[in-house]
């Protein structure tokens, strides 16, 4: 875990993750930026099913969409430890990213650099 504040991009995806988690409810909303600067945002799927989180599918969305990379990453939720396989998914992808947990008002908890 790191101390990097983050710069507006970093804000930009904490706000999608946000959005996404309000949007159905969610219990936690995620987002990635990838090298080009494109973003994912997608909320966790708990369906009997399929259970992902939502870093899992923001990462799995950059990845099938071409994405080389991760740049960041935010995890909004009500609080808890992130997932060691979520983090994991973001490094496999973005070994340099930087992680941003964040709760449910964008107030930044933790931050976790390569």
């Amino acid at each position: 875990m790191g101390a990097e504040e983050p710069g507006p991009e970093d804000i930009k995806i904490i706000t999608l993750a946000r959005a996404a988690r309000a949007r159905v409810a969610a219990a936690e909303g995620a987002a990635v930026r990838d090298e080009t600067g494109r973003t994912y945002a997608a909320a966790a799927v708990a369906l009997p099913s399929l259970r992902l989180s939502a870093l899992q599918l923001a990462v799995a969305m950059a990845v099938s969409s071409g994405a080389a990379s991760l740049e960041a990453a935010a995890l909004v939720s009500d609080g808890g430890p992130v997932d060691p396989g979520d983090l994991a998914a973001v490094r496999e992808v973005g070994p340099d990213a930087v992680l941003f947990q964040a709760a449910a008002d964008g107030t930044v908890l933790a931050t976790f650099c390569p």
